[in-house]
């Protein structure tokens, strides 16, 4: 009896390319370091900030530049800090901003339910290349899936559907990465900066009691300059660290919101192929 030889498997719609795009923190961090100190240095340091042209003598009065550099050698760190939270933060609003797409998100997805409703999915899915943006490249690989399986002859309805969701996780699982790449920088410089800057203020009030035992006479200017060492190391740690914290917790519901967007699509993709199939 003559075999019959299987039927191939039909062809895996193309998913997206898992991207790479974002500063790598290897080579910008150290970049962010040197900046911060050359400006801790040159800018804060420079002698036209402090009196007598000298920056070992005190600020000139309400020159915050030479209060800054008074902080001492934490200053150089916590600056990092902040550049890292401020370089991040604005490529992730680059970046978030590029994976909504060309459109509203909104109607977007109003347009794509409403062409699902009426089984237009080649309309669908030109909609998907105008909008492109992570949500665009995820619909339009599970409508590209939605019409391989709609003329597959061999599998159950069941398992369509079954490989549909698949196909629709597959592709969100590949655009995550980018859009939650150096958010843990951010998350861990919202803790971290508080803890370099209470070094720097252990360090500052270490140095003012340790002038006043020296001498054994109130020294006022060393007293000072040291508590003024601990609460500017103090401002900027719990200042980089609330711009941190706020910033995470934007770019996280910015992301949730676009991934609901995806399930919701998804599911009407689903919905509309169990009733037109």
């Amino acid at each position: 009896m003559k075999t019959q030889s299987p039927t191939p498997a039909p062809a895996k719609a193309a998913a997206p390319k898992k991207k790479s795009s974002g500063l790598n923190p290897v080579f910008v961090i150290p970049i962010l370091f040197a900046i911060a100190v050359c400006t801790y240095m040159f800018v804060f340091g420079d002698a036209s900030h402090f009196q007598g042209g000298n920056n070992e003598n005190l600020p000139v009065d309400g020159d915050y530049f030479g209060i800054i550099y008074k902080g001492g050698p934490i200053v150089p760190l916590l600056f990092t800090c902040f550049l890292i939270v401020l370089v991040f933060s604005i490529e992730r609003f680059i970046t978030i901003g590029r994976a909504n797409g060309s459109g509203s998100i909104d109607e977007f997805v109003r347009k794509v339910k409403g062409m699902l409703d009426r089984n237009e999915v080649d309309a669908a899915i030109k909609e998907c290349d105008r909008q492109k943006g992570s949500v665009g490249n995820v619909v339009k690989t599970a409508l590209l899936k939605y019409q391989q399986l709609r003329t597959d002859a061999e599998l159950t309805k069941e398992q369509k559907l079954v490989a549909l969701q698949k196909e629709v996780e597959e592709a969100t699982t590949l655009e995550l990465p980018m859009l939650e790449k150096n958010l843990t920088i951010i998350a861990t410089l919202a803790s971290v900066s508080t803890l370099v800057a209470l070094l720097g203020t252990v360090l500052g009030m270490i140095r003012a009691f340790s002038e006043l035992g020296s001498t054994g006479q109130p020294d006022t200017a060393a007293l000072s300059t040291g508590i003024s060492e601990a609460l500017v190391n103090t401002a900027l740690g719990i200042g980089t660290a609330a711009i941190a914290t706020i910033m995470y917790s934007y770019f996280t519901s910015r992301i949730d919101e676009l991934t609901y967007n995806i399930d919701e699509i998804g599911l009407s993709i689903q919905q509309n192929f169990a009733a037109h199939n």
